[in-house]
């Protein structure tokens, strides 16, 4: 190289030298030293870059038909539905079936479920029975619906169009046992059939990128950071739960940790940083500490935390302490699902206290499997708020169906009942959603001479002496039976199955005992703690009575899991009314604000998802 290359090398780098100190000198913050390090800015997590799919219900119908009725079926009109059911029929080789259809003990019925968000293979939801309008059908009390291929349906230039089937329902219609033919005979001829659908496929979740975000790189990006902290073991392989398909979607699979609550694991899952070197998590603890100790940034922070994964944890214990209940819930609840018993404890004094959060700290409690956390839910068994203890209840069903404080059996092979020998006030419970269930807290529970009450429209319970019941069944063409047991809850509801009583035979048996007053105990329906109540502050933390005046909700119809009025009546919102339910849990909490009724979420087991709380 000559003189002149080699001046103008060194000129320029003189030149490069300058430029690159004066600006560190000029981007340096004032009075900060040039040897400490530059701030690190806040990590992109994956929900600047995508947004959740899938959390939204599949609507799947049917036309159906529905047999065993007492004399109230009908003749369906001619109609686009019945040249649907008549094919069908005739496809499964149904000798004569307008001879069938022309029965009074049958009724056409449109049968409508929703796949919830997540649903896999073979797992079961409700679904709704109906008769259509102008049917002469007056009632479906007592009907058994035959079963049918749930599909996505849509009427197209007056045919019924069907999509691919996704489902298959069958099952006893429950209909709600105190409806009157003359006053309510909207309420008879609808019913539902609690677990009475079958999925056939799996839903996935997933994550569609932003228009300004979509590239293969991106999704790469997510799919590697998804991976990085959920994963589940197959077959002895450890498998990510996160699959790019496209450069704008991303597939991912539930992780069974959330199974009960999928909002919170997309919430987690979009709150995932992209970059996760260890100097940069170091950074973002100290300052998530200092937000999870905020009332006001805590449920956010408590969620990065728990997207960041097990080096958060002892960053949330430090708020299991805190003044403020909400911190000290958002804490323990992030714990919970990061699988640390320190947050049972506190998860269960919220259940008990604070109904604002009861429906989370349940869910939260059921992914906890130690014996610290089963003792707290039994102790929640003996509560005097029905929510409380029929929460725990499930709590502890879905930790382990088997456990001694819960386990049940399937009787007559139509509904699950279990007897829990515990404190507290006796109380009898029926469900409305997902799963057919009777449970009896206390397992002296009587019913008080004298009494003649229906279960079914073949079978009698009555009892003219204190202490001797006679369950009887008449039916046509067959010899009448009877059973004679003692005035126990237990004894009965024994009897009534052994005689073939179906789930919602038993419903009405129970509901017709607590109108007549002989049922010694209180009774509830789908007392199941509820989402959408806010948060109203440290300053009603303060322990109260747990039993205090009731709050509103309303039943929407055709709801994705069907929001249920919880009185002494199983009934709906009749079509095209605005008007409330109100719930009637005898005494339990007040205190709660009910959002209205069109940002109701849906009522189920576990939360959808959670209405934002206030501090």
């Amino acid at each position: 190289m000559d003189a002149f290359m080699m001046r103008r090398v060194i000129s320029l780098l003189m030149v490069f030298f300058l430029v690159a100190g004066c600006s560190l000198w000029f981007n340096h913050k004032k009075g900060q030293s040039l040897l400490e390090p530059v701030e690190t800015k806040t990590p992109r997590l994956v929900g600047d870059l995508a947004v959740s799919y899938g959390l939204h219900p599949i609507a799947v119908e049917a036309i159906g038909l529905v047999t065993g009725l007492n004399g109230t079926g009908s003749d369906p009109l001619p109609s686009p539905e019945r040249q649907f059911l008549m094919a069908e029929m005739q496809r499964r080789g149904v000798q004569n079936p307008n001879r069938v259809l022309a029965s009074k003990n049958t009724a056409l019925v449109m049968v409508r479920g929703y796949l919830r968000p997540g649903i896999q293979k073979g797992e079961s939801f409700d679904v709704e029975v109906r008769v259509p309008s102008r049917s002469e059908t007056t009632s479906l009390r007592g009907g058994t619906l035959l079963e049918v291929p749930l599909r996505e349906m849509m009427v197209l230039r007056g045919a019924l169009r069907e999509g691919h089937v996704l489902a298959k329902a069958a099952g006893p219609v429950l209909v709600d046992p105190s409806a009157d033919l003359e006053k309510d005979p909207v309420y008879a001829t609808r019913g539902r059939i609690l677990g009475g659908g079958i999925a056939d496929r799996s839903r996935t979740l997933g994550l569609v990128l932003k228009p300004d975000h979509q590239s293969v790189m991106n999704s790469a990006r997510i799919e590697t950071a998804i991976n990085r902290r959920f994963y589940v073991i197959r077959q002895g392989v450890q498998e990510g739960v996160a699959k790019a398909k496209t450069n704008e979607y991303v597939e991912v699979r539930l992780h069974p940790r959330y199974k009960n609550n999928i909002s919170r694991y997309m919430a987690v899952v979009r709150s995932i940083p992209l970059r996760d070197t260890e100097q940069e998590r170091i950074q973002r603890l100290r300052d998530l500490e200092m937000e999870l100790l905020n009332p006001a940034t805590s449920e956010q922070a408590s969620l990065q935390l728990e997207a960041i994964g097990q080096p958060a944890v002892e960053t949330l214990k430090k708020g299991l302490s805190h003044a403020d209940p909400a911190v000290r819930f958002y804490s323990a609840e992030a714990l919970a699902y990061l699988d640390c018993p320190d947050a049972a404890a506190v998860l269960g004094k919220i259940a008990k206290n604070e109904p604002a959060f009861r429906v989370y700290a349940l869910a939260a409690l059921s992914t906890l499997n130690d014996l610290e956390t089963v003792e707290i839910l039994r102790e929640l068994l003996a509560s005097s708020s029905a929510e409380t203890r029929y929460g725990a209840f499930r709590a502890l069903i879905e930790l382990n169906p088997n456990d001694s404080a819960v386990a049940g059996e399937k009787l007559n092979d139509q509904f699950w009942y279990h007897v829990v020998r515990v404190g507290g006030p006796p109380m009898v419970h029926v469900t409305r959603n997902r799963r057919a269930e009777v449970v009896l807290f206390g397992s002296e529970i009587t019913l008080k001479s004298p009494f003649a009450i229906d279960a079914g429209h073949r079978i009698i319970v009555t009892s003219q002496e204190p202490g001797k019941v006679t369950v009887a069944k008449f039916a046509v063409n067959d010899a009448d039976q009877k059973r004679f047991v003692s005035n126990k809850l237990d004894e009965i509801i024994r009897a009534v199955a052994e005689l073939g009583g179906t789930y919602p035979d038993v419903v009405q048996m129970l509901q017709e005992a607590k109108a007549a007053g002989v049922l010694e105990a209180r009774f509830e329906v789908e007392a199941v703690p509820e989402t959408g109540r806010k948060y109203r502050g440290p300053a009603e933390d303060e322990p109260g009575p747990e039993e205090t005046a009731p709050i509103a909700n309303a039943y929407d119809e055709f709801s994705p899991e069907g929001n249920v009025a919880s009185d002494t009546r199983l009934e709906d919102v009749s079509e095209g009314s605005g008007d409330a339910i109100s719930i009637n849990h005898e005494g339990d909490e007040t205190g709660t604000e009910e959002p209205p009724r069109s940002q109701q979420p849906p009522r189920t087991w576990w939360p959808l998802g959670r209405t934002k709380t206030s501090s």
